[in-house]
């Protein structure tokens, strides 16, 4: 059975909603907030040479940004990642920067971003709190994060995250779609409520999270892998707590309002 066969049995077994689909509602959020703002001027409308439109950063934005089905909204999209991928990789951006989130806050200027959007990238952050509080200086007052990370509540996920490196990584390469998308892990701030206190305590608000079951879609390229993250979508599906992936926004307090320290 191929891959895609294999992702259309998920929905008839009530692994849902896909993250895609949560992820998706906060950016609608996001951009409906961003657009509102700068509409009644409590916002400059962004964009490159001066167009109007969201500035949006794509943190750890990899070798496709997620954020293709926006673009007409975008004014200047900007992809952040630690290595630069190959040429052409990312022809939807208008800029591209090298960049460690958790120790380059000089990267990008203060209140540069309406919305920060960061897709799995929390687990294999070395200092997440760090990263959060460059991303907060990074947004406007009002801005948004929208940010997808794996659940350290659900068994499959810690047993996965606590593996010795080596094991690890082989098991990576094994179940990702290509060997370059194996990245070490950590883990060090997957539990639901470790992230929420992270966050309120990097100056964010209004933290909102949402679980998924994900280990099928997201090891489905080897079919022993894709049984046993079914089986443990299907465990934990009544249990939104353990649910393997948690789907999160926060937004940065108005001017007026308690900033970070």
């Amino acid at each position: 059975m191929s891959s895609g066969r294999r992702l259309e049995i998920l929905p008839r077994l009530g692994i849902a909603p896909a993250v895609r689909e949560l992820v998706r509602a906060r950016l609608d959020e996001a951009f409906a907030a961003a657009e509102a703002d700068a509409v009644a001027g409590t916002s400059r409308p962004r964009g490159s040479g001066g167009a109007p439109g969201v500035a949006v950063l794509d943190a750890a934005c990899g070798r496709a940004t997620a954020l293709v089905a926006y673009r007409h909204r975008i004014g200047h999209l900007v992809g952040a990642d630690l290595h630069r991928p190959a040429s052409g990789a990312l022809r939807r951006l208008d800029t591209f920067v090298a960049v460690d989130l958790c120790r380059d806050r000089e990267a990008f200027a203060s209140a540069a971003f309406d919305i920060v959007h960061c897709g799995f990238a929390v687990e294999h952050l070395a200092d997440p709190a760090a990263a959060f509080h460059n991303i907060r200086a990074w947004l406007r007052p009002g801005g948004t994060l929208v940010l997808v990370t794996v659940n350290r509540r659900h068994p499959l996920v810690a047993a996965y995250l606590g593996l010795p490196a080596g094991p690890r990584a082989r098991l990576q390469r094994r179940v990702k779609a290509r060997a370059a998308d194996a990245h070490p892990l950590v883990g060090a701030c997957n539990d639901p409520g470790v992230l929420r206190r992270s966050l309120e305590a990097a100056g964010f608000e209004d933290v909102r999270m949402t679980s998924a079951g994900h280990l099928a879609r997201a090891w489905s390229r080897w079919l022993p892998s894709y049984l046993l993250g079914l089986a443990g979508d299907l465990l934990a599906q009544p249990f939104p707590s353990r649910r393997s992936t948690l789907v999160v926004s926060a937004r940065v307090p108005r001017e007026g309002r308690r900033a970070a320290t």
